[in-house]
């Protein structure tokens, strides 16, 4: 009642420039590259890596067995 209702914001943008060419090249740009992150294969972990892993986690093991002090 006292107060004044918000008015809702109108906006007229108009673009520079459009050229619908220009944004279907875009659109396949990104449809491609989309593409190629999704295939690409991530690269494997050393084998050292591995060999470290398992044996801290066989010295785990042995640790809780009582077998290592």
């Amino acid at each position: 009642m006292f107060l004044k209702k918000p008015s809702h914001r109108i906006f007229d943008y108009t673009p520079r420039y459009y050229k619908p060419e220009e944004d279907e090249k875009e659109r396949r740009k990104r449809k491609l590259k989309f593409r190629y992150h999704r295939n690409y294969k991530r690269k494997t972990r050393s084998p050292i890596i591995w060999l470290v892993l398992i044996l801290i986690v066989i010295y785990i093991y042995l640790r809780f067995q009582g077998v290592v002090d």
